[in-house]
């Protein structure tokens, strides 16, 4: 148990304490609040912790508890669901069956029981048949949901109610599930709550109005909030019998009783069967105009929703309190650190807004999460949210065209696989498996193909990218980008140069050239960074020194000793790096943070990080599943120059929020994680296996050859232009077999001339 305290001391130490400061900056202005009494009181919606910080720790444990009040709002609501013991010992836990989330059917394999639960049947081992001292002493927590750390199970008591209490929470709140099932067991949770006095207890909810009106006296008598929960619009009220829809149409009946509702979230904005938002319903208006508050249930970070919040969770809850039209008074969620992030730091934000600090925000692909990856739709939606530098990965088309693409092989970000497979070829020098190749088709042939969004967890995860529009947009040439951006509110432009020496020497195509001569032309008055994983494409850019050259490091390191630093300084000012270079993981574990950042910045090299997404999957625990906590990490903890973004408007928002500046002073701060501390809290036998450390770079991996000349191919195309529209890629290759034919025939011919 010491153990386990120290450790904990030092995860709240590390990732959530107070950021001192520099000098007192003054509290911020009021927010204006359109929950029930925000906009007279100013009061901003509140942030209520289903079981404690049960999104990452066991749901209502003492860790758990302790996080969510020391990572949340001031102001916090420890939500606690009441289940009774045999003997009446009330504990927290949300489902009345105790296998899923509890050791139980390990400790008592024997113990299922079958019970009726408001006219179905449940089969599970439930706590009415056990006592206190079983519960307490031989019972440990396990993460009933599988997204969620299991490192942390069977190593966590259940806690009572007067634990939770003890704990002193700036609020608590108590939920009773279950009135009806176990008064007819003969335990009554009104005779528990009355036996606690009421103290402490700031909000009672429930789904059962018999339950509410029997502790209404005593409730108003101590000042205790009650709240009516609603369930499934379908499922019957157990006292009524009436459904919850229709319970939902007379909201004044429901102010005789409570002084609030809860509503799960698609209540208020629901979600259609392509997981697109409709239009919201006017359940908050109305329960408002019936003098009721509003709290929203259901808010997770790990779980897919809507398309429209574009995988980030804040989104989610500004999308409830920030829509100009109302808000809820409150949320109920797995993850309060980041509804109180969205309240306190994000809402009201200005699209305006200067962002605080240098760092660059820096599109990959464009805003690619949400639209096809450098279309003009994912460009123009990046300079929408803000984006400082719009990139273009270039490449090459077989009658010389540069355009912007992600890569060279088509068949991930265009429709190529469903109408070119043919033209399918292997080149082992650009990657191992066979692709259709831009510089085997022309331009024509290209602008014949829709562009296709990337999901990166969609064949794995099925975690697919805004579909409905995942062929839309155009292609965009190189020249037409740049002219793109310099109409464009952005800082500048990032080119991304790969397979130079490749394309010169094999397909005689000039990608150096092309760019230089499509910057030049451009006239381009802005910051351009030439970007490659080739040292000798930077020095090809050398005379050029306004352009930022920037070295490209596509795989993990550790550290760059001092002659690895200055070989870098021959050929770029800045890098750009994998997350996994900057922060090590394990299992979905940060383990530990390298000294890249360090060292690259003692030599005056500028470090990018890249590639930052906003589905959960692609982040660590440590981060609360949250993308704004990874942002503060890399930002504010390691103090990179630019994030590489597919969603850059979570990090333009970060940026412009008064929380991302640690040495101000507020109630609330986005603090970054320390690697290696939430890992440290489980017992050494359920830590995932150590890593090797990265290995350092090494000077001889920046130097690339030189660029070879550029082949003159007797096959090129020596007009440079595209083929008659009447040429499809089938007759090409007909036509160019046909030709050859003619020509061995004629060969054949004259040879037997001769012979005769």
């Amino acid at each position: 148990m010491l153990r386990f305290l120290i450790l904990f001391s030092l995860l709240i130490h590390s990732c959530v304490a107070p950021p001192k400061t520099k000098a007192a900056a003054g509290a911020l202005p009021a927010k204006k609040w359109l929950t029930l009494s925000g906009i007279l009181f100013r009061k901003e919606p509140a942030v209520v912790a289903r079981g404690g910080f049960s999104g990452l720790f066991p749901e209502s444990s003492a860790t758990a508890n302790d996080l969510a009040i020391s990572s949340s709002s001031p102001d916090l609501t420890m939500l606690c669901n009441l289940q009774l013991t045999k003997d009446g010992a009330g504990f927290c836990l949300s489902d009345i069956r105790l296998d899923n989330s509890t050791t139980i059917s390990t400790f008592l394999p024997k113990g299922q029981k079958t019970y009726k639960v408001y006219g179905q049947n449940l089969k599970g081992w439930f706590a009415l048949d056990y006592s206190a001292d079983t519960i307490f002493s031989n019972v440990s927590l396990v993460q009933n949901i599988f997204s969620r750390p299991s490192i942390f199970d069977g190593q966590m008591s259940i806690a009572a109610v007067e634990d939770v209490l003890d704990a002193k929470p700036p609020k608590f709140w108590l939920s009773v599930q279950y009135d009806a099932f176990y008064m007819e067991h003969k335990l009554s949770p009104a005779e528990y709550i009355r036996s606690l006095r009421f103290s402490g207890i700031n909000v009672i909810s429930s789904p059962e109005i018999g339950f509410l009106k029997s502790i209404g006296k005593d409730a108003r008598r101590a000042k205790t909030k009650l709240i009516f929960e609603f369930k499934d619009p379908e499922t019957n009220e157990p006292t009524t019998n009436k459904k919850y829809s229709e319970i939902l149409l007379n909201l004044a009946a429901i102010k005789a009783f409570a002084t609030g509702i809860i509503v799960p979230k698609d209540y208020i904005w629901p979600i259609d069967s392509a997981k697109y938002l409709k239009p919201p319903t006017t359940v908050v208006t109305d329960a408002h105009k019936a003098g009721l508050e509003v709290y929203a249930s259901g808010f997770v970070n790990d779980m897919l929703t809507s398309y429209n919040y574009s995988f980030d969770p804040s989104a989610e809850y500004l999308q409830f309190v920030d829509n100009g039209q109302f808000s809820v008074d409150g949320f109920i969620s797995d993850f309060p650190p980041t509804a109180s992030q969205a309240i306190s730091c994000f809402a009201h934000q200005k699209r305006d807004t200067p962002k605080i600090g240098k760092t660059l925000v820096i599109t990959h692909n464009g805003a690619s999460g949400d639209y096809p990856g450098c279309t003009d739709l994912a460009y123009q939606k990046a300079v929408d949210d803000g984006a400082d530098v719009i990139d273009c990965s270039v490449q090459m088309t077989k009658d010389g065209m540069a355009f912007c693409l992600d890569s060279t092989d088509l068949i991930p970000t265009t429709t190529a696989a469903t109408t070119l497979m043919t033209r399918a070829t292997s080149v082992p020098e650009i990657q191992s498996k066979s692709g259709i190749f831009s510089f085997d088709l022309t331009w024509a042939e290209i602008q014949s193909l829709k562009p296709q969004i990337q999901s990166p967890f969609l064949a794995a995860d099925g975690f697919p990218r805004n579909p409905k529009n995942k062929n839309a947009g155009k292609f965009m040439t190189l020249a037409d980008f740049l002219k793109f951006s310099k109409a464009k509110a952005v800082t500048g432009v990032l080119i991304n140069v790969q397979n130079a020496a490749y394309l010169a020497s094999k397909k005689g195509l000039g990608i150096v050239d092309a760019v230089k001569s499509a910057l030049t032309s451009s006239k381009l008055d802005k910051k351009v960074l030439i970007q490659s994983d080739d040292s000798s494409v930077l020095d090809s850019f050398k005379a050029v020194p306004q352009y930022t050259r920037v070295l490209s490091i596509d795989k993990e390191i550790g550290d760059a000793p001092k002659p690895t630093i200055e070989e870098i300084k021959k050929h770029a000012d800045a890098v750009n790096v994998l997350r996994s270079s900057l922060v090590t993981i394990s299992q979905s574990f940060a383990t530990g943070k390298t000294k890249v950042v360090e060292a690259m910045h003692k030599g005056n090299i500028s470090v990018y990080v890249s590639v930052l997404r906003n589905e959960y999957l692609s982040i660590t625990f440590d981060y609360f599943s949250d993308p704004t906590v990874e942002l503060a990490t890399f930002i504010a903890g390691n103090g990179v120059d630019g994030v590489i973004t597919e969603f850059p408007a979570t990090a333009t928002r970060y940026l412009r929020s008064p929380c991302s500046d640690l040495y101000r002073e507020l109630s609330f701060a986005i603090l970054p994680a320390k690697a290696g501390t939430l890992v440290s809290v489980a017992s050494k036998e359920a830590q995932p296996p150590a890593s090797a450390p990265n290995p350092p770079l090494d000077a001889k991996d920046v130097i690339d050859p030189p660029l070879p000349p550029v082949a003159n191919l007797a096959t090129n195309n020596a007009s440079g232009g595209a083929p008659p529209a009447s040429l499809r890629s089938g007759t090409i290759t007909t036509t160019a077999n046909l030709s050859l034919s003619l020509m061995a025939m004629l060969a054949l011919g004259l040879l037997l001339c001769a012979g005769a």
